[in-house]
């Protein structure tokens, strides 16, 4: 891809992710046009609306997993995943409109869980891996089992007291976790 064509799907990206995080609807035209392009250059980048939607979750999900390998370098395990848990969640929270639009673009295509699947379940993977290895968490736990254990997060309001009641669910889900685990 030229080096401007680069840029113009990267700014598409950029204005993309703020005004969708805002409003699920938020109308293509419009997101264009802060982004600087013509409708020309931005259907060629994106055909439809969940094209954008699907590359904006996945570049956002991208972010989210590369953290995991991060945190395992300066933490033990089990503290690197209950901290990437609580960074999952304020994604969660600070994305709500994006997970909204997400909704939207793959109520008819599929589910939501299967998008971000390769990113995110290499995360989990990982710190799974890292905690059943330092015997902190129970053997055989796969990245499923935690996905599911986990799925509540989705389902708390970004507008309420999410902060309290994430890190409560979370503590239970590290807390599950943990029963059963050989020790170090």
């Amino acid at each position: 891809m030229r080096s401007d064509a680069q840029r113009n799907r990267e700014r598409i990206l950029e204005v993309a992710l703020e005004e969708l995080t805002q409003s699920a609807d938020a109308p293509l035209s419009s997101i264009a046009k802060k982004a600087g392009v013509g409708q020309g250059t931005f259907y060629r980048n994106f055909p439809n609306r969940e094209a954008l939607v699907l590359e904006v979750y996945r570049y956002e999900v991208q972010q989210v997993s590369d953290t995991a390998s991060q945190l395992l370098q300066t933490r033990a395990p089990d503290q690197a995943l209950r901290e990437w848990m609580d960074r999952l969640a304020q994604y969660a929270m600070a994305k709500a409109g994006l997970a909204d639009a997400m909704r939207q673009a793959t109520s008819a295509h599929g589910s939501l869980a299967a998008l971000g699947r390769g990113s995110v379940t290499s995360a989990v993977a990982l710190l799974l891996k890292a905690n059943e290895e330092a015997g902190t968490i129970r053997p055989g736990v796969t990245p499923d089992d935690f996905v599911l254990a986990i799925a509540g997060l989705w389902q708390i309001d970004p507008h309420g007291d999410w902060q309290s009641r994430a890190g409560r669910l979370l503590d239970l889900v590290m807390d599950g976790l943990r029963a059963g685990a050989p020790g170090p």
